[in-house]
């Protein structure tokens, strides 16, 4: 069973930085793709970014690109994002998932097999 966990949220200022890690336990993360999703107060949960099993493929929303960088380290079984450039509306609790698949990641929530509990990210002045 595929364990994942989140930390790295916190409170930080419009315009500033954060990076969210994704620790896997009990498996290896080879094989996994890995994505980053957020759900903000009274809203769905939305895709930020995922990147494939083989680390070759990243995929953004269009509301963070530019911005938010999704990157994995399969030894240290850990997948990051770094954000930089936060706005207010990137508020949200932020979690990582995980589906055994090889080719292109999606930015589907429905196609996620192994979800962590989230960390929260708050950004305001």
């Amino acid at each position: 069973q595929l364990q994942l966990v989140e930390s790295g949220g916190g409170l930080v200022q419009p315009g500033g930085s954060l990076r969210l890690s994704c620790e896997a336990s009990g498996l290896t993360l080879v094989g996994y793709t890995i994505g980053w999703f957020r759900q903000a107060p009274g809203k769905e949960r939305e895709g930020v970014s995922c990147i494939s099993s083989s680390g070759s493929t990243t995929n953004y929303a269009d509301s963070v690109k530019g911005r938010f960088t999704i990157a994995r380290d399969n030894a240290k079984k850990t997948v990051y994002l770094q954000m930089n450039s936060l706005k207010p509306e990137d508020t949200a609790v932020y979690f990582c998932a995980a589906v055994f698949r090889f080719g292109l990641c999606a930015l589907d929530p429905q196609n996620m097999a192994y979800w962590g509990k989230g960390t929260l990210v708050t950004v305001s002045s």
